[in-house]
């Protein structure tokens, strides 16, 4: 009995011819012994996320290379009006990145590029920016995802995913940061100096004096730190208790929100790497609007669109408001950052350290 010919018509349709540029699917053949570079390479072939690793790479590595094109006059002229004073470049990166990634192991790998001026602008969270200090006063643990939270608030330990960190570290950053602000109080009152998130974070940076600290070189090579929402943290229970002890301290954002503008503004063309969403997604992208979009974007973070949320929005969606140009060609790669970050930069950063840009300081 032959099959009936509906199910032959509906199994086998006539396949049409792939176009001539199409990818054959690939992995790595590890008969060819472990070289983790062709290996990370052959991630642009292996299909799901491994291609947007791929194109990430590609992306970011589009950003180094145009950053060591020499600026046309225009551009030159253009960019001298940078208010920050940073040697202009041809391409302006931004780096943003929740508070998670400094309390991991990422803060090594973003100690790295702000080390090295790979990157032109970075833009953080408040946990961002204190934990990166308290490391330099007492480290941070593994713990587990699973430990009970009611058992570790009686010991004083609080839980970050399946880190940890002891009370007593905050206590060391009040020690720390309550006479520098005070300091700022005098300097505020003494010399009408009109603190900033970036300026206070400029200022812990010199403090800090410790090149563990992402901030610190921050500091030494002039890379503006944005945080608009500083005080969402311990820094904003330094401040409140600080307003009690010796009030009077003001921080303001309006100039920043000029400032970080003009980043965008000013740069012959710029690029985002983003890791995580909410603020920091967004601080960055609005910025680019102001040039009209971004010429290169990385998106890496596990938030979904479903739900309107600027957080897991696509970057086709910032096409559409003009934070991302029209014909760029925009990397979402749906990560865990801890996971991906480290090999990105290994193949991007870490490969041009000495090529191009402000230099290796």
């Amino acid at each position: 009995m032959a099959a009936p010919s509906e199910s032959k018509d509906a199994v086998f349709v006539k396949s049409q011819a792939m176009p001539e540029d199409s990818v054959e699917v690939s992995g790595y053949d590890f008969n060819e012994g472990i070289d983790y570079h062709k290996l990370l390479t052959s991630y642009a072939t292996c299909g799901f996320q491994a291609c947007n690793f791929g194109r990430a790479v590609t992306q970011i590595n589009k950003m180094i290379e145009k950053k060591c094109q020499p600026l046309s006059p225009d551009h030159l002229s253009k960019q001298a009006l940078n208010p920050t004073g940073r040697k202009p470049t041809n391409c302006t990166i931004f780096l943003g990145f929740t508070s998670n990634m400094i309390s991991s192991g990422i803060r090594d790998s973003v100690r790295f590029l702000v080390q090295h001026n790979l990157v032109d602008c970075v833009v953080v969270t408040a946990g961002g920016v204190e934990e990166d200090f308290i490391k330099c006063m007492a480290p941070t643990f593994l713990g587990d995802f699973r430990l009970s939270g009611k058992e570790l608030r009686k010991k004083g330990i609080n839980r970050i995913g399946n880190l940890l960190v002891p009370n007593e570290n905050y206590c060391k950053f009040e020690d720390w940061i309550i006479p520098i602000f005070d300091e700022m109080l005098k300097e505020q009152k003494e010399n009408n100096v009109r603190w900033t998130p970036s300026k206070v974070i400029h200022r812990l940076g010199k403090e800090i004096d410790n090149p563990d600290s992402v901030y610190y070189w921050c500091y030494k090579n002039n890379i503006p730190v944005f945080s608009p929402a500083l005080t969402d943290g311990s820094i904003g229970d330094m401040l409140y208790f600080h307003s009690f002890k010796n009030p009077g301290l003001v921080i303001d954002i309006v100039e920043d929100i000029k400032l970080i503008n003009l980043q965008a503004v000013y740069a012959a063309h710029s690029g985002m790497i983003i890791l995580g969403g909410g603020l920091i997604k967004h601080h960055i992208c609005n910025a680019n609007l102001m040039r009209n979009g971004a010429d290169f974007s990385v998106y890496i973070n596990t938030a979904h669109e479903f739900d309107g949320s600027d957080a897991g929005a696509s970057p086709d969606e910032a096409v559409s408001w003009g934070k991302i140009k029209m014909d760029a060609e925009p990397v979402k790669l749906v990560a865990e950052a801890t996971l991906v970050f480290p090999l990105i930069v290994a193949e991007t950063f870490a490969k041009h350290v000495h090529s191009c840009g402000n230099g290796v300081k």
